[in-house]
């Protein structure tokens, strides 16, 4: 089974690099300055950033859009699409920064969205998302905005992100929805570790999406995989603070599509939550994940490195004492190691009515305080390989 995943996902990402154009040489050049944008951090460029866009998206030939250095205030803006040219450079050397007053973009989506936008190649920048202040009054109780993800790729075909920071969303930090064929490399983002739905990367009905040479750390997921992801390849990922690399949650609908062919490799868990994570919502569901490989993960002080919980059900509100519904299937853990923050290391809780089958361990050796740690197993059937520590409940 880890045999043909990893044949399917290497055939795949081989084709990805072959495939991946390059970055845009001779092409046109717009610079956001030209049309009004000031480096100040105060000034809304909004209206400037739109203005070069046009002419960029309006081009015939291969164009680019240019943010020299410092810092440009910006509210919400929509790069849209589709364009008369499918070869389109970012290129950011400054800071775009978010409006200080949380509310102004707070009950949007998303803070900056490229939509219907093919051939696109970001590259640098680091985007100011300036969420600490909706954190705090999310954590006070007080009625507040859901707030907005700071950059989000929508329906978009042969993207490619590279060397893009992203500091303190107010939500998601960058979400690749609805896209095919995308490569993301060389990201930082960071948020506070208590930092609420600050999800580093999120993926969801995207297919060909890669991830690579990233370090994440924040208050949720390092990477979160949503319904209708499938052939995803993420590796050399530093994760922490944050809740691990997560599938899910899935299940939140009925009628979902599934995960499948997902690989994540040579990744490494630091003070996180959670390591390596499958979560389903405990109420029916037709969705799925399967072909799944977690293989040479690093796991240090992590509270539970390998982990499936089909009983997620916040608040126990629309969920009690319901089963779920998401069928999970051929899921390889190979080569993990590392120490557990707590007793209980590998925990498959999954569904009574839809057992996880095909479950492969294979050379797993995770301790807690220097000895071997435990394992727990609730309607999960699969096999063992090679060394497994803690022993297998399988």
């Amino acid at each position: 089974m880890a045999s043909t995943v990893s044949f399917l996902a290497f055939t795949f990402f081989s084709i990805f690099l072959v495939s991946s154009s390059p970055a845009i040489a001779g092409s046109a050049q717009y610079s956001v300055q030209s049309y009004g944008a000031k480096p100040d951090g105060t000034t809304d460029s909004t209206k400037a950033f739109l203005a070069a866009w046009a002419q960029v998206c309006g081009s015939s030939e291969t164009a680019s859009l240019y943010v020299p250095s410092g810092r440009f205030s910006l509210g919400k803006v929509t790069f849209q699409g589709p364009c008369k040219n499918s070869a389109i450079l970012v290129t950011i050397d400054g800071t775009l920064v978010a409006p200080s007053d949380y509310s102004a973009i707070g009950h949007e989506k998303n803070w900056l969205m490229f939509e219907h936008v093919d051939g696109l190649t970001v590259s640098g920048g680091i985007l100011d998302g300036q969420g600490t202040a909706l954190w705090s009054c999310k954590a006070s109780g007080k009625n507040c905005p859901s707030g907005a993800t700071s950059i989000e790729f929508s329906n978009s075909n042969n993207i490619q992100i590279n060397g893009l920071a992203s500091q303190d969303s107010q939500k998601f930090h960058i979400v690749i929805n609805g896209c095919n064929n995308v490569k993301v490399q060389d990201v930082k983002v960071s948020a506070a570790g208590n930092s609420p739905n600050t999800d580093g990367i999120h993926v969801e009905q995207s297919n060909g999406v890669t991830i690579l040479n990233s370090k994440i750390g924040t208050g949720d997921d390092c990477v979160s995989i949503g319904p209708g992801t499938t052939n995803l390849w993420i590796e050399n990922v530093a994760c922490g603070p944050g809740h691990g690399i997560s599938i899910g949650s899935l299940g939140k609908e009925l009628e979902e599509d599934g995960v499948q062919n997902v690989t994540v490799k040579t990744c490494t868990f630091s003070g996180t939550e959670n390591g390596v994570r499958i979560k389903s919502w405990g109420r029916p569901s037709t969705g799925f994940a399967k072909n799944i490989l977690f293989q040479h993960a690093v796991m240090t002080n992590v509270q539970n490195p390998i982990v499936i919980d089909q009983n997620y059900c916040p608040g126990d509100k629309n969920c009690p004492n319901q089963q779920s519904g998401i069928k999970i299937s051929d899921v390889t853990y190979q080569d993990i190691h590392g120490s557990s923050a707590t007793e209980v290391a590998v925990k498959l809780d999954c569904s009574k009515k839809n057992p996880c089958t095909g479950i492969e361990l294979e050379d797993v050796k995770l301790t807690y305080n220097n000895r071997p740690a435990e394992a727990s197993c609730t309607n999960a059937a699969g096999t063992i390989s090679g060394f497994v520590q803690p022993s297998s409940c399988l």
